[in-house]
Formats: structure tokens, sequence, C-alpha cells
């Protein structure tokens, strides 16, 4: 799935909110745009996902345009502020509580306490969501975001005005993103350079320069081969297996009993020289009984 942005642009009581803008992210696909705050990035998250009617340009679904209660159903924003932003003053049980409710999940207090203990918060669930450090806070909401199935696009809308690395919050935004998901964050500037973004100083752009996109990355695919690779030393394993089975199932070849068996047998003078070619001791079994016992007596055969 894909949204695009064409000529979107939402104007102000008196300036624009956001100028004409043009974006595009597709699910498994994790976006960074970086731009000053004030320069839009609120009216970038609520437009971009059906939240807010752009005054010109369209948003489409897929290449359609789709009314905005169909792209909110597949849309999330996270922590935008003044928005989606939970109270700080609410405790952790609180917005996980709240957070499964919206999901259309059950949040009783049993379903509250699974969902930290699975995720190590249990320790944390009496704090305020405001001391949370910023990037356990970001990892918490985009995760109770993502908790409805029918969500297919997330919004991170400025993880860093909470402080901690970038890379922290930019990590569960790829995590996101390798899931199936299609993420959009926001940042500052200088968040982005942080993360290795190469930008010039803001020196001279307009007051509402809309947030530019300064990375674009598909984590799913990279993901997959170290899994792949994981898998190469199981299978290597599998031939050495059998040599140890064939080994155990095998009998060891015994000289005296095969003398023993030598003077017991009548001579076969037509061929006496093939005894040593076979380790098998020769017993009276009818060849006939003795062909059809050979996939039993094979080794690699009572293996599999």
């Amino acid at each position: 799935m894909q949204i695009t942005l064409s000529g979107v642009r939402v104007d102000g009581r008196r300036d624009p909110m956001l100028e004409a803008t043009d974006l595009a992210w597709s699910t498994g696909e994790c976006l960074l745009v970086a731009g000053e705050p004030g320069h839009g990035h609120t009216a970038l998250a609520l437009v971009a996902t059906g939240r807010f009617v752009p005054s010109s340009g369209t948003v489409r679904l897929d290449g359609a345009v789709v009314p905005p209660p169909a792209l909110r159903a597949r849309t999330a924003v996270v922590d935008v502020p003044g928005i989606s932003e939970p109270d700080d003053a609410l405790s952790l049980a609180d917005v996980v509580a709240e957070g499964l409710a919206l999901a259309g999940r059950r949040s009783l207090p049993r379903d509250v306490t699974r969902w930290l203990e699975e995720r190590a918060l249990t320790e944390d669930r009496g704090r305020r969501v405001d001391q949370l450090p910023g990037v356990v806070r970001t990892a918490v909401l985009a995760a109770l975001a993502t908790e409805n199935p029918d969500v297919r696009f997330v919004v991170l809308t400025l993880p860093d005005r909470h402080g901690g690395e970038p890379s922290g919050w930019w990590e569960t935004a790829r995590t996101l993103a390798a899931s199936g998901l299609g993420v959009l964050v926001q940042c500052t500037r200088s968040s982005a350079r942080d993360l290795g973004v190469d930008l010039p100083p803001a020196r001279g752009a307009t007051l509402h320069e809309p947030p530019q996109v300064v990375r674009r990355e598909t984590p799913g695919a990279p993901a997959e081969e170290p899994g792949a690779t994981a898998v190469l030393p199981a299978a290597e394993t599998g031939p050495v297996v059998e040599p140890e089975v064939e080994d155990e199932l095998e009998p060891s070849p015994d000289p005296d009993a095969r003398a023993e068996e030598e003077l017991d047998d009548p001579p076969d003078a037509a061929a006496p020289d093939n005894t040593p070619i076979d380790d098998t001791p020769i017993d009276d079994t009818p060849i006939h009984d003795s062909m059809a016992a050979t996939p039993a007596d094979d080794p690699q055969e009572e293996a599999r």
C-alpha cells in the first residue's frame, strides 16, 4: 500500500499551516522528514492520515482518492503535540489501558499487566508518562497505535522533543517498517544531522518551509538476509549427522566372526575373491529375500 500527497497545502487564518508539499511512502518503508518546529509538522501528520482536509492538493491511497474516514482507518498518529499526545499526569498503566481501548482491544487490568510484562515494563507501570525516557515513551505509544490490525501506516511526530538519542527512536521506526508498516518520522534538522544526514544550515529558509524528506529506508529486505544466513549452519549439520547414525547402525567388521562364517559356509569356487568387497557378513538368506530386505538394512533409510 502507498500514501501519496500531491501539492497538498493547508491554509491558516493568517499564514499557511503547511506550504505545498509532495510526499509518498509505502508499507515496509521508513521515511524521515526534517524541519524546524512550527514548519508544518502537525499539519503534515494530520493531512497525510485523513484527519485534516487539505486546502488544496490531493491525498491518495494506492492511487485513489478515498474518503477521509477510510484513510483514518488505515493510519495512526503517534504523540502529535496537542492532538494525540497523552496527558503527562497519566501513569504508564493508564496510557496502556487507554491505548488498548482505542485500538479495539480489551483493556482490563490483567490485560494491561500482561501487555507490560511482555515488554519488561512492569516496574514502570506506576510512573507518570512524562517521567519515561523519550525512547521508551515513543516505543510504547507506537506499539499501542499498532495494536489495531487495520493500521498500516504510522506517523511519529517529533519524538526528539522528549530527549534521548535519535538513534533510539529511529530504530523503533525501522523495526515497525520491517514488520510491514509504513512509517513516517518527523524530526528537527539537528536530529536528522545526528542520524548522519548531510543537511546545510537553515539560513535563508522561509518561516513556513515544509518538512523535507531527508532519508528513505526499506529495512524489511535487509532484515531477511541475516535470517536466511542464520539457517545455513543448521542446514550444514544435516550431512554430518547421517554418517554418525550410519556408524552407529552399521555393524563393525569383526575379523574373527568373518573367519568363523567362512569355515562354516561351503567354499564358492566361482567367486572366491568377492567376499572382501562387501563388509556385510554373508548368511544363508535366499537371494530374493536379501534384496527385499535391503532398504530396511540401509542405515540412512532407517534414519529417515
